[in-house]
């Protein structure tokens, strides 16, 4: 291995990375925080939407700079770390036939019920004064699906759009 590449691996924590790491945190925090505090001002239609642009803007700007702050092996020990940490918490590659069965139920209903739902609204139980509660429900039941499922779902779902992928079977 040669020395840029342990240098990338292992950054020195210095002020650099700590600056650039402050920096990155509000490119996110600022337009999250400055969006949500801007109908307390009763602004105009277009001085909100002005406002929300430069907010957005900026924060994607603050984004670059902090990795121009970080540097590049600062960057990639970020990176390293952030999607390390949400890599514990992703989907198994194997789950069992009843996990299956279920996340392909969560999976499924949703989609039925969104497109049930404008012909049957009637006859759902408050559905009328409600629907957003049903939209986010069923949403939130099919993301969930996605983990239930697991890995080799993920690899399933991915090979509906490469046109030179097979199915392949283990009874043949």
């Amino acid at each position: 291995m040669n020395e840029n590449m342990s240098n990338i691996a292992k950054p020195v924590v210095n002020w650099r990375l700590k600056l650039g790491v402050a920096v990155f945190i509000l490119s996110i925090l600022l337009p999250v925080v400055g969006i949500s505090l801007l109908p307390t001002f009763e602004l105009s239609t277009t001085m909100a939407a002005s406002l929300t642009t430069g907010l957005l803007v900026s924060a994607e700007v603050m984004g670059i700079l902090a990795i121009a702050i970080m540097g590049k092996p600062g960057y990639v020990y970020i990176k390293s770390h952030l999607f390390g940490f949400l890599r514990r918490f992703g989907p198994p590659q194997k789950v069992s036939r009843r996990r299956y069965n279920f996340g392909l139920i969560m999976f499924v209903l949703p989609i039925l019920f969104g497109w049930l739902s404008i012909y049957l609204a009637d006859y759902i139980p408050v559905y009328e004064s409600h629907h957003l509660t049903y939209a986010i429900v069923g949403d939130i039941m099919f993301l969930v699906s996605l983990f239930v499922l697991g890995g080799d779902f993920w690899d399933k779902i991915r090979a509906l759009f490469i046109y030179s992928d097979k199915v392949c079977s283990d009874d043949k």
